[in-house]
């Protein structure tokens, strides 16, 4: 990749822009916004989509595979992390000398000019960025945003908005979150994952500490003060002018959360701040790490001089994003929920969260591990993790973008876990059936994963209703 060049929104508005990979989540939520400003975009991806198709019809000049007329006379390539160095329209960029630039890039390019926000974390950037966003659109304050999922209240994942305010999911992955440079932050929590990119966890730690030091001049970082990552994090800052905002239960938060309830769909608590009864806090969405969540979108709200009622309000009517914890349905007393969680840690607590909504009734889990690299160091940890579900369905691992590992696969977990809660089941077809089969009223049937396991929701429902 070319060093990126810093353009401002005037010097793109003049370009032709080309998406190498439109149809991922960053790279179309980029390209909404950039179309919503009039921008001339263009764009390919491997797979039509109906992601491709919303974009066409906003002036997107769409493509399905990838070749180098795709190109025709565009200034500009914007390529997403997936873009590998043979591809056709990559090389055509390089040879014909048109600057190519990573999705963050363009992504800190949009922001450059806005009171931004970058939410960051291990695990619920997601969540936080959307919960944030909806509150602050439910105070007037009508912000762009670009987010790694789809909000249920807006129905879409970007959004170039009329107010001052930007707010993006900052992807610790690959690093390239340190290109946002934000006027202020969310760090949700802090440990290791993604360990295709990073060796170890100090490897995590030094990027999130390039992150907090990217964070603009005298601005603000809210950080959850229970994480013992975050706790780590924060004795290695040397900065003296950044506000730090802390958050959770414990008593040397500044935001706190006191008498927690957690029922089997919402979740409320009381809500301090340095002591000061703010009210109370009540979430259409389940969970403890919801709550979490949430206070640490109160938190960023509150440091942008957004009043509390109205923060208050707007949390109260977030509904989630798709695909995390998402009701696909109901047949005959079974509910069936997707949720992207791919880590053991977020595996526990989204498990967590569907024993207290199954109640009395069992949690059937179908999960497809992701990357080989991650099953690998974390086998035994997804072993623990999948112990709080009552019956396991382990499909082979999803690849992403990565090469097989020899002697790697889902029977790394298995082999740790109890032989009557757990099965090996590599056609997805067939854990359809069984799944279906072994379902009872009042059970709850999760399909867990970040790859294309989320499309076994509406199959599973179809299932329940032949029986």
């Amino acid at each position: 990749m070319s060093s990126p060049e810093i353009y401002t929104l005037a010097q793109l508005a003049k370009l032709k822009i080309h998406f190498i990979g439109l149809g991922g989540a960053g790279m179309s939520g980029i390209a909404r916004i950039m179309l919503a400003k009039g921008f001339a975009v263009s764009g390919s991806d491997k797979n039509d989509s109906s992601v491709l198709t919303s974009l066409k019809a906003l002036g997107a000049k769409v493509f399905v595979g990838h070749i180098k007329e795709n190109l025709a006379d565009a200034q500009l390539v914007i390529i997403s992390a997936a873009i590998t160095e043979n591809n056709p329209e990559l090389v055509a960029a390089k040879q014909g000398g048109i600057p190519v630039v990573a999705r963050a890039n363009a992504l800190a390019w949009l922001m450059s000019e806005s009171t931004s926000v970058a939410v960051a974390g291990t695990h619920g950037k997601t969540t936080t960025t959307a919960m944030l966003t909806v509150a602050l659109q439910s105070a007037g304050a009508d912000p762009s945003f670009a987010i790694g999922g789809t909000i249920n209240n807006a129905g879409t994942n970007a959004h170039s908005g009329s107010g001052s305010i930007f707010v993006a999911e900052a992807d610790e992955s690959d690093g390239s979150f340190l290109a946002y440079k934000p006027s202020g932050a969310i760090i949700t929590n802090v440990e290791l994952d993604h360990v295709d990119h990073f060796a170890d966890e100090e490897a995590v730690f030094a990027v999130f500490e390039q992150f907090v030091d990217s964070i603009k001049p005298g601005g603000f970082l809210v950080a959850c003060g229970d994480d013992s990552g975050v706790k780590h994090l924060l004795s290695q800052i040397k900065r003296s002018d950044l506000k730090i905002l802390l958050y959770g239960e414990d008593s040397n938060n500044d935001f706190r959360l006191d008498r927690i309830n957690l029922a089997p769909t919402t979740s409320s608590a009381a809500l301090t701040i340095t002591g000061r009864k703010i009210g109370e806090l009540n979430l259409a969405v389940a969970g403890k790490h919801n709550l979490l969540n949430a206070v640490a979108a109160f938190a960023a709200g509150s440091a942008m001089g957004i009043a509390e009622d109205k923060l208050i309000t707007g949390l109260k009517s977030f509904t989630g994003t798709r695909r995390r914890f998402e009701l696909k349905g109901e047949v005959a007393g079974v509910k069936v929920i997707d949720d992207y969680g791919h880590h053991p840690t977020e595996i526990t607590v989204t498990l967590i969260a569907a024993k207290n909504l199954a109640q009395s009734g069992r949690v059937l889990v179908v999960f497809q591990p992701h990357r080989y690299s991650r099953t690998a160091v974390f086998s035994h940890q997804f072993a623990e993790a999948l112990a709080n579900s009552d019956f396991t369905f382990l499909l082979e691992v999803y690849a992403a973008s990565e090469q097989p590992i020899p002697g790697v696969s889902s029977l790394l977990i298995i082999k740790d876990m109890k032989s009557d809660q757990a099965k090996f089941e590599p056609s997805m077809v067939q854990v359809v059936s069984e799944v279906a089969m072994m379902a009872k009223s009042g059970d709850v049937i999760i399909t867990l994963g970040a790859g294309d396991v989320s499309s076994l929701g509406d199959p599973i429902l179809q299932a329940l209703a032949n029986r």
